[in-house]
């Protein structure tokens, strides 16, 4: 069963702010951006609410979008060849959606609300808007995702995170 969200469900890119500031795990998503910085990337960024057991992102899917977790968690769950299933946990401050983003390659697994969520979504389309409008601020922005990639990558349990 689906949990309540929180009526009405309230956005602003300072909570978002706050929940990467609070994120102190090897899993934290975090770009180095100013106080204006942040507030022209919300601007390009789509706020929503899932509830728990919602899905977010389907194995195999093609969408490209990335989305940055301001509160609740996600679980990764991917099945292997050999019906395995394996999984991850991604909270507030970090992202999932970046493997798709930069490879164009269809989702690797399935993203799957643990709890109540609020998220913040960055499609491509909005991404080459700001990339045209604000180069420094989307290259941040790559180099970010890009690291939080790397790190997922060092770390075995983690790889799966990488959607």
């Amino acid at each position: 069963m689906n949990a309540p969200l929180p009526t009405p469900v309230k956005f602003d890119v300072q909570g978002l702010v706050q929940a990467i500031g609070r994120n102190q795990t090897a899993d934290a998503f975090r770009p180095q951006l100013n106080p204006t910085q942040w507030e022209i990337l919300g601007s390009y960024l789509q706020p929503f609410a899932v509830r728990q057991g919602q899905v977010l992102i389907e194995q195999n899917a093609t969408d490209r979008t990335v989305y940055i977790v301001e509160s609740g968690a996600l679980t990764v769950h991917y099945e292997d060849d050999k019906k395995r299933l394996r999984l991850a946990s991604v909270e507030g401050g970090s992202a999932v959606g970046e493997g798709a983003f930069f490879t164009r390659n269809p989702r690797n697994a399935t993203v799957q609300a643990a709890s109540a969520c609020k998220l913040w979504s960055l499609s491509p389309i909005r991404f080459t808007e700001l990339s045209n409008r604000q180069p420094a601020l989307a290259l941040e922005l790559a180099m970010a995702l890009g690291s939080l990639v790397s790190r997922r990558l060092a770390n075995r349990p983690k790889r799966v995170a990488v959607t």
